[in-house]
């Protein structure tokens, strides 16, 4: 504990962002580069606590609490304030393959369970922990691992997001020959087409990929496997194959009027949105916002991107509908420490909104009865107000709430219930060995399509977890055999 009166003395200073009416200008990351003494400043604030929650990583009444790759956090924080970049550079790699993705995209559940929460505010741990690797980048000293020797064994991964990068990283390391699999056009999965180019640019995420092929690792894209190849085609040619597929299956709205064209899933708005940024893809017209009204209904993070991402396309106005009441601005008693703080905060897209449209989009307690349209295009959404019991958790409608709001395009983005790809994966009835397996030998399955939706850090953790018993399987059960 470098400076045992960081936390007491030092206020907490996120990175500074660009304004949002010159951010929305352009698709470029909104946070500007910190100093490196504002940085080291930062780190000192670490109480380097006897329990530091701040890595448990794990589940508590349902919210992940601290973070699920375990990453050694007071640690780096240390070097950090010492100056020592890249000491910390090498103790955050040790468990974490990308922190240029979490770094970024994370929502840092570690400083929720940060302890210097209790008696201030938490440590800056996702600003610091971008800033080293972003420093390792620059600096030179990330290059190709290539292994010196290979095992003969070969994997296939199918879905590139970042269970599966994880995945393929640490497989390639041990010696195996290991080929990804990508439906799309692109490698990145959710990072590349999920993400808005305002929270995580396209060109971070193609570094990565460069730098896992030049270690040996092959891309194989605009091959979704289950049409392209069958998955029994893949296992006979393959020692394991691993599904990383995500949890792409959208939740839907089935209300009156769902057929109307301009009401799209989030997810292919976003991604036909990237598509048009990096490559000039023409965008459908009823998936263009420009000048147009747009209703986002759910009330997450993905919805928020789409509010950014509309903003940005030029619309006319923008509403985000949510069916919990708003957060409270500090945490309530069944919310404590080391919880993730569910409180009211103003996201990136709020913020732009707020600016650019003059009120922040959010509407609370919001249920969507019907679409409303003329001529087969929506024209509006019919909905009702809901007043939720703080005791039972149980929602009412609030009678004569009822309301259309008028809309040129609507987007829907209340999740997803699981894998596209679940349907191929042969189930295993008895107790597993590992919750990875299948009941297909050699066949595993990891991240959100085991999982379920979660966060960018568990996706990695399970890719890391994942290789890890298919790498004990390569070289005790198969190597047995032969």
């Amino acid at each position: 504990m470098g400076n045992p009166n960081g936390f007491k003395d030092l206020p907490r200073r996120t990175a500074k962002k660009r304004h949002p009416s010159e951010r929305v200008k352009d698709w470029q990351e909104e946070a500007l580069v910190s100093s490196e003494a504002e940085l080291r400043s930062q780190a000192s604030r670490c109480m380097d606590c006897g329990t530091p929650f701040c890595q448990m990583g794990t589940v508590t009444n349902g919210l992940t609490a601290g973070c699920p790759l375990y990453n050694v956090i007071p640690e780096w924080n240390e070097l950090v304030y010492r100056g020592n970049w890249r000491e910390a550079y090498n103790r955050l790699v040790l468990t974490n393959n990308f922190p240029e993705f979490t770094g970024r995209a994370c929502p840092a559940p570690c400083e929720g369970s940060c302890t210097a929460s209790i008696p201030t505010e938490s440590v800056t741990i996702k600003n610091i922990e971008q800033a080293i690797i972003d420093k390792a980048f620059s600096e030179g000293w990330i290059a190709p691992k290539v292994p010196a020797h290979r095992t003969g064994y070969t994997v296939a991964i199918v879905g590139s997001g970042p269970a599966g990068l994880a995945a393929a990283d640490q497989l390639n390391q041990h010696g195996h020959s290991v080929t990804v699999y990508e439906r799309d056009d692109r490698p990145g999965g959710l990072l590349m087409y999920g993400i808005p180019n305002m929270k995580l640019e396209k060109q971070i995420v193609e570094r990565r990929v460069q730098l896992l092929q030049e270690e040996g690792i092959e891309f194989i894209c605009d091959t979704e496997i289950g049409k392209a190849i069958t998955l029994e085609a893949l296992q006979a040619q393959y020692d394991a194959v691993i599904f990383a597929t995500g949890a792409q299956k959208a939740r839907e709205l089935n209300l009156e009027g769902r057929e109307l064209s301009g009401i799209h899933n989030a997810m292919n708005y976003l991604t036909a949105s990237t598509k048009f940024l990096m490559d000039g893809t023409p965008l459908e017209p009823s998936l263009n916002a420009k000048g147009k009204r747009v209703i986002v209904i759910g009330g997450g993070d993905t919805g928020a991107d789409c509010i950014a991402t509309a903003i940005r396309q030029g619309c006319e106005s923008v509403v985000q509908f949510g069916k919990h009441p708003r957060l409270s601005v500090q945490r309530t008693d069944n919310n404590p420490w080391p919880e993730p703080p569910q409180v009211f905060t103003l996201e990136y897209s709020h913020e732009e909104a707020a600016t650019v449209l003059g009120k922040d989009p959010r509407e609370y307690g919001i249920i969507s009865q019907a679409f409303v349209g003329e001529n087969g295009a929506v024209k509006g959404v019919k909905t009702i107000e809901m007043v939720k019991d703080p005791e039972t958790g149980a929602f009412s409608e609030v009678d004569g709430s009822e309301k259309i709001w008028e809309a040129d395009l609507v987007l829907i983005a209340i999740g997803f219930q699981g894998s596209e790809t679940e349907y191929m994966i042969p189930k295993k009835q008895e107790p597993l060995e590992n919750h990875y397996e299948t009941a297909s030998a050699g066949l595993y399955v990891a991240g959100d399509a085991r999982r379920g939706q979660s966060l960018i850090v568990w996706a990695i953790r399970e890719g890391r977890e994942v290789a890890n018993v298919c790498h004990q399987y390569l070289m005790t059960a198969i190597q047995s055999v032969s």
